[in-house]
């Protein structure tokens, strides 16, 4: 089971157990509160003695399923099926196995024949129904509307289950994100008030309001955990990482992260060097945090957790080693089995580009981590972040690129927002782009301005001897709208204006030879400006010039096509 800052470890208490039912439950307080080795240890006591305690057996195997070793946990529950292929609850653990290979038909079977052996008269077994319920939630494959209908059937039958109504809280969190909720809140409370001095309800609670960045309830509720059990250690981990993300105090943090340390004397002290890693890394203290997640890699050999790399990929990136930085985000990626994060595939883009990678490869990053979000406004802060961040290195067709994403993915955005993004394509020499954006806005925002003056521009960029079609027309059209436009506010778009009017005398007066045609369009622009010294200029050489004459030569004036008018040769 991956752990998360608030992760989904779940309650199951069984209400009759047959053999050292205490220390049963001792075994699963112990996994319920994080602490794997005392778990384990606490499980294969009670195995040792009876080696077949059933009970025992299906929570070892979910300890190892927490810790990540899947493969012994498989061990375990066919071992224990081929000495008794009917014992529900090891059906129920292999199923759980059978889900996390992604073998759904598999697993579904199984689950199905464990509520089979385990059927009474008066129905399915809660205990069996709880299982299947925890095992559906836990893994990514696991069917949740399968898991909701039997949990919801389990405290039908056990409706004092503080076990069940935690697990059906979680039930309906993953299926339903950011609308079962309300449903969750409920049955976690539910658990709490069955079983006033059960911690694990709060924690889940304080996740609810952690998403919501509602950090007060959080605090309260991690707190409340702690009141009830103060040697509950997973209180104290999402309490550190409270301090740690939420609040960023670093002093604070590591007073909670003493006291967690404190209730685990027993436990692997991998986790806490991790954590103090990531402590160390926080302040800055890039010696350290490399020293502490170094020494949790080595002790843990082949069964490093892909996280360590990425925690030295950080440290190394902090202290300037790039090589190394980029060594171990290369074996974090290679390495994990769950979807990697946005921030992961940002801090693989700092790595790279640090490294020398182009602006098209860090793109590529960013696009990916863009990908991996699937709630809409962290997709658009993370995509805006990294706009940001193009611009900054001057990568500005991927800073277009991105903004038009972001445009893409922003409900209802405002069309506006395709002006800027065309003149970034026209900046970045993506001429085509550019105007393809430009004719969009203009289809979406036909009375603006805005949109036929670029669009004009950019026709000229793309054929500046103003004889290729499509480009002329769009040429023409464009800014005879963009005249038309300015001359309804002429103190707004005076500059735009004038532009548009010097675009068409130069055009018709150079290129179709039509003296009055230019002279025309020569005039709406003085009409909207009277002051402007080139429109003045041009109309002063008209005037000069015998109606009908030789053409001149073309001129050209910056981007946009002049009127180029030869003032009369002198008589002599």
């Amino acid at each position: 089971m991956k752990k998360t800052f608030f992760t989904l470890c779940t309650v199951f208490a069984l209400a009759n157990l047959n053999t050292g039912a205490q220390t049963v439950q001792e075994g699963i307080n112990h996994l319920y509160a994080d602490r794997f080795k005392s778990a384990e240890q606490t499980f294969q006591k009670i195995l040792a003695t009876n080696p077949n305690a059933l009970e025992a057996t299906y929570w070892l195997g979910q300890t190892y399923l927490d810790k990540d070793d899947n493969e012994a946990a498989r061990q375990l529950y066919d071992k224990a099926l081929a000495a008794n292929g009917n014992a529900p609850l090891t059906m129920v653990g292999k199923g759980h196995v059978l889900l996390l290979d992604k073998k759904l038909d598999e697993a579904r079977q199984m689950f199905e024949s464990a509520l089979t052996v385990s059927r009474t008269k008066k129905g399915d077994d809660p205990g069996v129904l709880n299982a299947i319920g925890r095992a559906n939630v836990d893994a990514k494959e696991g069917n949740l509307t399968y898991a909701v209908e039997k949990l919801e059937m389990a405290l039908q039958r056990e409706p004092k289950s503080a076990d069940i109504a935690l697990n059906l809280g979680n039930a309906y969190r993953k299926k339903d994100p950011g609308q079962g909720g309300g449903k969750a809140y409920e049955m976690y409370k539910l658990a709490s008030q069955l079983s006033p001095n059960f911690a694990y309800p709060y924690v889940r609670i304080a996740a609810l309001f952690e998403t919501q960045k509602q950090w007060d309830l959080v605090l309260e509720n991690l707190n409340k955990a702690i009141q009830v059990d103060p040697n509950f250690s997973l209180a104290y981990y999402e309490l550190f990482y409270y301090y740690f993300f939420a609040k960023q105090d670093y002093t604070q943090a590591e007073a909670i992260l003493n006291k967690y340390i404190g209730t685990r004397q027993n436990e692997d002290k991998t986790e806490d060097d991790y954590m103090y890693s990531q402590l160390c890394w926080a302040k800055k203290d890039w010696n350290c945090a490399i020293t502490k997640a170094e020494s949790v890699k080595t002790a843990m050999g082949a069964k490093v957790k892909p996280r360590v790399f990425k925690q030295l990929a950080y440290s190394y990136l902090g202290k300037g080693d790039l090589a190394s930085a980029r060594t171990n985000i290369d074996e974090f990626f290679k390495r994990t089995k769950d979807d990697p994060l946005p921030a992961d595939f940002e801090l693989k883009a700092n790595i790279y580009q640090g490294g020398g990678a182009s602006c098209e490869e860090i793109y590529a990053l960013y696009l990916q981590g863009a990908a991996a979000d699937t709630v809409v406004q962290s997709k658009i802060d993370f995509m805006t972040k990294a706009a940001d961040f193009f611009k900054t290195k001057k990568c500005t067709k991927q800073e277009a690129d991105m903004r038009l994403a972001i445009y893409t993915a922003r409900p209802n955005a405002n069309p506006t927002y395709l002006v800027n993004i065309g003149i970034l394509y026209s900046q970045a020499g993506e001429l085509l782009k550019a105007d393809t954006i430009f004719a969009n806005y203009i289809s979406l925002a036909p009375d603006s301005i805005y949109g036929y003056y670029w669009r004009g521009r950019i026709s000229y960029m793309i054929d500046t001897t103003m004889s290729v079609e499509p480009y002329i027309t769009n040429l023409l059209t464009s800014n005879e709208k963009a005249l038309a436009i300015a001359g309804t506010d002429k103190p707004r778009y005076k500059s735009m204006g004038t532009n548009a009017a010097l675009v068409l005398t130069g055009y018709w007066n150079n290129i179709r030879s039509s003296r009055d045609s230019a002279y025309a369009y020569l005039l709406k622009g003085l009409e909207i400006d009277s002051t402007n010294m080139q429109l003045k200029n041009i109309k002063e050489i008209f005037d000069k010039q015998p109606t009908k004459g030789t053409k001149p030569p073309a001129k050209a004036v910056g981007n946009k096509p002049a009127a180029s008018i030869r003032k009369p040769a002198s008589k002599a």
